[in-house]
């Protein structure tokens, strides 16, 4: 693996620390007296730092690999691969904590069909010999993914804080209408791969 590679992974590896700590209070409730709260102070600072992190690696993998004329195919599908999976995870966070609806699984099952739809796209593309990376929708996509899931984590890290409590409902709204709108721009993305498989 080269040095872009290797950043990808480290976001990957980040996916699940950020899901056992921002659910440590749920997973270990022996630790927490008063829930999440309790160690609130720890916690959010160091969810900030994953999630920065994650974006910083997603940003240096890609300008790694243009510098060091690194791209490859494999890089073209790890990438995406790696963006899912930091995304599918924080925003299932998102809907276990109550920062999204219960009605929001819904559109998380429609993201989750989505990125397995893709993926067997670019299964069938790869046994043409084509490696099929990401389109413009579909970074359109990444971006409002990741817009969205700063903003839960801000609504998150107001009510775990208790701070701004009259202005949580209005974070949340927005949290869940910028969720929305990412779910929009990933369907189209989605047929956007198709019509490109279909032209392959």
């Amino acid at each position: 693996m080269n040095l872009a590679d290797k950043l990808t992974l480290f976001r990957i590896i980040l996916a699940p620390v950020f899901f056992v700590i921002y659910l440590s209070h749920r997973l270990f409730p022996s630790l927490f007296d008063n829930g999440a709260q309790t160690h609130a102070g720890w916690i959010i600072p160091t969810l900030w730092v994953i999630f920065l992190v994650s974006e910083i690696t997603d940003y240096f993998d890609g300008f790694a690999a243009r510098k060091l004329n690194q791209v490859s195919d494999f890089g073209k599908l790890f990438d995406p691969f790696a963006d899912t999976l930091v995304q599918i995870t924080c925003f299932l966070c998102f809907i276990i904590d109550g920062i999204f609806p219960v009605w929001a699984a819904i559109l998380f099952l429609l993201v989750i069909y989505r990125e397995f739809g893709i993926l067997f796209i670019r299964n069938l593309m790869l046994k043409k010999g084509v490696a099929l990376g990401a389109s413009i929708y579909g970074k359109i996509k990444t971006v409002v993914y990741i817009i969205a899931v700063g903003a839960a984590l801000l609504a998150a890290s107001l009510e775990r804080l208790t701070v701004y409590e009259s202005l949580l409902p209005y974070f949340k709204t927005g949290a869940l209408v910028i969720f929305v709108i990412s779910v929009v721009f990933a369907v189209v993305s989605f047929f956007d791969y198709l019509i490109k498989y279909k032209k392959t």
